[in-house]
């Protein structure tokens, strides 16, 4: 990790604007030599002289204003690049080799009958930015620590697969399965990193874009934090993204910058492929995107690195005594750049240097073909290994390299740089061709005519396969690999649930403040506490967790440099470099970005952690559920708390806090195992659950998310013959009818169940109802064990067929059903075709809005009252009750009422 003293101070530059002049005369000295200069050799040369004087300064740690962008030009001068190590004969035959059957996969993909797509352009324009990495920089896991973490380009993985087989890694029958998955099983590839998919290959889905980025600044930082508290050493570890200059555009991509820059992630390394295309025009057409990123890096407090001419401009570039050539080059917008990449010499000749006399003097001596291969750094071995290096040799910040290329390089004229190269998916028998030429591979032209293009192996005794193993050797194994050496952990015996499980007696507390006293007695389990990883959006006094301050401490690399304002308090804010709590401040997005990484620790670096993310409910599943989706793509397992959930429990705090449907959102996560409880033990129970199914000796890859509440309720003891089982599996019953002669039921979740004990209690001594009262602590997993069922009974008809859980524990009920919950009505009726008898839901569909919790509850019809009239509907549609019974029973509490409604309990924001 990089010393205090590496890093950006608060002010990294600014002027002297206040300081008064000690000594005059030697100002003036300095101001005469500028104009001397400026006078007797022009203001270029000036510049120049400038551009020196605060390169130098930066190196004395002079601070000095930051420049939001420097000329386009390399920032590495040519006399600057260190020595390249690797053999460039060998390594462009294997770039050849890789290029061909990355663009042949992909063609062979659209076979008649097949035509399952894919996409070839963007590893054409990034394949020598991997080259470089492979054989120099990306280290393997055999060392027996974690080695690097490479985010692969989504777009690019035919380039990666197609560079396994070359290492035998993956086989001709494999990438004759490209995105055909299931029909080519178990040869099949999945169209992008997907590691849910390939597990032992994969480490980092990144196609979702923009959330490569975010998560390789938190990957960065968390092994930071692994090193932090001696959890693993991730002393050797860097964090690679590849990324799009179009990807740049996502608000994941750029949002979380300044942490990176903040916490001195020098670990980390983002290589843009400048190739100044979307995915169907260009970038900034009118603008130059490199320079606008360096502008927001530097800005940020990045270490920038542009990689933009590759050697053949070079002795062009050291000629241009007067800049004219970097001026043409710093005015010239993308747009037309990307015109000279489709056009001739000539072309280039009488546009790009014509209009100037002095610049069509430099190129007098060259041909347009010489011209026409004036290159782009992103394309040359050479420098790219300079910028690489530059990278991970630079103290104090995280660098990002910004490599200008050409989308569709070496395709040929009809793929490189056109705008609809992204989707072009097959070459043509005359594109094969000529890509073979410009590849100087030995295959024949009767091998390209007839049927499907083959593939290229120099054979596995050449010089280019050895040379490939041999690097591969040198840095630790292959990458990508996927490699789980973590073992289970010991789990807590059920003493430790125990105080959790008595309830709250007197005392009313919430759901979100049960899971926190549990939570704090986890932590202090020898074996299990130091594991926890906590995580919160700047909300952890919002849920009671500011009890952790003092113990767990806020993790900053920095340490605490200031007096707290509430360091008197015994609960005071404390940040310590060994801190076990992420305080990530207002950003949901950076919050599930070090979820992730934490919850796939165990896989990344062999040490599993335990991550518990809370977080207002509304904002989890909502605004960040695509990373919940890339989280169980990553096999990341840990806590989700969804706290202040309901759409009618966060009282006063309206539309936009309501949440009424996250649990439905999390029914479409397959990853996801999602409990809404009600009580304090439920909670126990589903959390022992949740450690044994991800951390025990049998584990999966699925994380849990619940579902707590803000409002004070009064917790029940756990009762003696508690129905486990049923908490778990999703349904079981909390409390019979004792009372009353007409049966019903009653199912009810999370805040909900107090409800239906006070409807229980109406019914019973109102209407002569005897009603029982289910806990449905999972609609969910309730819904997913019966479609489970379903599949097998449609495949199987010939074995016993089997019944959902669900039917099977309603099956002695007498209904009707009623379900109630502070979710909208399709939460419950996830389960409505499997339960035995007549059923009906209530629910809090539409908008939330401010207001009492009672008040809001009469308005969408789930108080106690309603289920009630609920429950009398239900049974006089079945002949039970005169439905004279209704209109009573609704003048009688008054529905139509809002206002009449008792306001509940106000307050209790845990």
């Amino acid at each position: 990790m990089a010393s205090g003293s590496d890093r950006n101070p608060i002010i990294i530059g600014g002027l002297p604007s206040q300081v008064p002049d000690f000594d005059p005369e030697e100002t003036q000295e300095w101001l005469d030599s500028l104009d001397a200069a400026v006078d007797e050799r022009g203001r270029e040369r000036a510049r120049y002289l400038m551009l020196r004087l605060i390169e130098r300064a930066r190196e004395k740690r002079v601070a000095v204003p930051e420049m939001r962008s420097t000329d386009y030009v390399n920032t590495i001068p040519t006399r600057a690049e260190p020595f390249f190590p690797g053999n460039e004969e060998i390594e462009r035959k294997i770039l050849n080799a890789t290029r061909w059957n990355a663009a042949v996969m992909v063609s062979r993909a659209q076979r008649p009958g097949i035509g399952v797509g894919g996409h070839i352009a963007t590893f054409a324009s990034s394949a020598s930015l991997y080259d470089v990495g492979f054989n120099h920089f990306f280290r393997g896991k055999d060392e027996g620590d974690g080695g690097d973490q490479v985010f692969f380009q989504g777009h690019a993985s035919p380039g990666i697969y197609a560079r396994a087989f070359l290492l035998d890694r993956l086989s001709e029958d494999n990438l004759d399965g490209f995105r055909q998955e299931k029909s080519k099983a178990p040869h099949g590839l999945s169209s992008y990193p997907h590691p849910r998919l390939m597990p032992d290959f994969w480490e980092f889905p990144t196609v979702s874009m923009g959330l490569g980025p975010i998560g390789a600044i938190y990957q960065a930082r968390m092994n930071r934090y692994m090193h932090a508290r001696e959890i693993a050493d991730t002393s050797k570890s860097h964090v690679w993204a590849f990324l799009g200059d179009g990807e740049m555009d996502e608000p994941e991509s750029l949002g979380q910058l300044t942490i990176a820059a903040r916490e001195g992630l020098d670990n980390l390394t983002f290589v843009v492929n400048c190739n100044l295309q979307r995915l169907d025009g260009p970038v900034r057409g009118n603008g130059k995107v490199i320079q606008e990123l360096e502008s927001v890096f530097r800005g940020a407090g990045w270490n920038v690195i542009k990689l933009i001419w590759d050697r053949t401009w070079d002795p062009l570039l050291a000629q241009d005594r007067d800049g004219i050539l970097v001026n043409r080059m710093n005015t010239t917008p993308d747009g037309q750049f990307q015109t000279y990449a489709t056009e001739s010499g000539a072309y280039i000749r009488d546009h790009f240097f014509g209009d100037d006399q002095r610049l069509r003097a430099m190129v007098e001596g060259m041909t347009d073909d010489q011209i026409l291969h004036l290159g782009r750094g992103g394309h040359d071995h050479k420098k790219i290994y300079a910028a690489f290096k530059a990278a991970v040799e630079h103290k104090g910040q995280p660098t990002v390299i910004l490599a200008k290329t050409v989308k569709g390089w070496t395709l040929g004229p009809n793929f490189e740089g056109r705008n609809a190269t992204h989707q072009m998916k097959k070459l043509t028998v005359d594109d094969l061709k000529g890509f073979r030429d410009r590849l100087h591979l030995p295959i024949s032209d009767k091998e390209l005519e007839s049927g499907a293009p083959p593939y290229y192996h120099p054979g596995r005794n050449s010089e280019e396969i050895q040379y490939m193993h041999d690097r591969r050797l040198g840095l630790g194994g292959y990458v990508p690999t996927r490699v789980v050496r973590s073992k289970p952990l010991t789990l807590p015996d059920d003493k430790t649930y125990a105080t959790v499980k008595k309830g709250s007696g007197q005392q009313s507390i919430a759901t979100t403040m049960a899971f926190v006293r549990l939570l704090k007695d986890l932590m202090r389990d020898k074996e299990l506490g130091k594991r926890f990883v906590l995580i919160a959006p700047d909300e952890y006094r919002t849920f009671g967790m500011d009890s952790f301050f003092p113990s767990a401490k806020i993790y900053n690399p920095l340490g605490q440099q200031y007096e707290s304002v509430d360091r008197e308090l015994l609960l005071a804010y404390k940040e310590s470099p060994t801190g076990q709590m992420l305080h990530d401040g207002i950003s949901e997005a950076g919050c599930t970005a070090s979820l992730i990484a934490a919850g796939s620790a165990y896989a990344t670096h062999g040490e599993p952690l335990i991550p518990v993310y809370v977080f207002y409910s509304m904002f989890g599943f909502q605004r960040t559920g695509d990373q919940f989706w890339q989280m169980s793509d990553q096999l990341a397992r840990g806590f989700v708390l969804g706290a202040t959930a309901g759409r009618t429990t966060l009282t006063g705090e309206g539309l936009q806090h309501a949440d009424g449907h996250s649990q439905l959102l999390a029914s479409t996560n397959p990853g996801c195992v999602a409990y809404d409880p009600a009580f304090g033990f439920e909670i126990a129970h589903i959390v022992q659950d949740g450690l044994r199914r991800m951390y025990g000796p049998d584990s999966e890859d699925v994380f849990y998310y619940l579902t707590v509440y803000n409002e004070p309720i009064r917790h029940p003891a756990e009762p003696a013959n508690v129905d486990a089982e049923g908490i778990i599996k999703g349904i079981y019953r909390f409390s019979e009818g004792t009372s009353g002669s007409i049966p019903a039921q009653i199912m009810a979740s999370g805040v909900a169940v107090p409800w239906a004990v006070e409807a229980q209690k109406l019914l019973a001594e109102d209407w002569n109802v005897k009603a029982d009262v289910w806990s449905a602590t999972s609609w969910n997993e309730l819904r997913r064990e019966a479609v489970a069922c379903e599949e097998h009974n449609l495949l199987h008809p010939e074995e016993e067929q089997r019944v959902p859980y669900v039917t099977r524990k309603l099956a002695g009920a007498q209904g009707p059903f009623v379900a109630v919950s502070d979710w909208m009505r399709a939460v419950p009726d996830q389960i409505a075709r499997w339960v035995p008898g007549t059923y009906q839901s209530l629910g809090a569909d539409g908008f939330g809005f401010a207001d009492t919790r009672g008040a809001a509850r009469r308005f969408f019809h789930i108080d106690a009252q309603s289920i009630v009239v609920g429950v009398l509907t239900e049974l006089a549609r079945e002949g039970k009750v005169d439905r004279s019974v209704l209109k009573q029973a609704i003048d009688r509490y008054q529905l139509l009422d809002v206002s009449a409604a008792d306001p509940g309990a106000a307050g209790g924001d845990a």
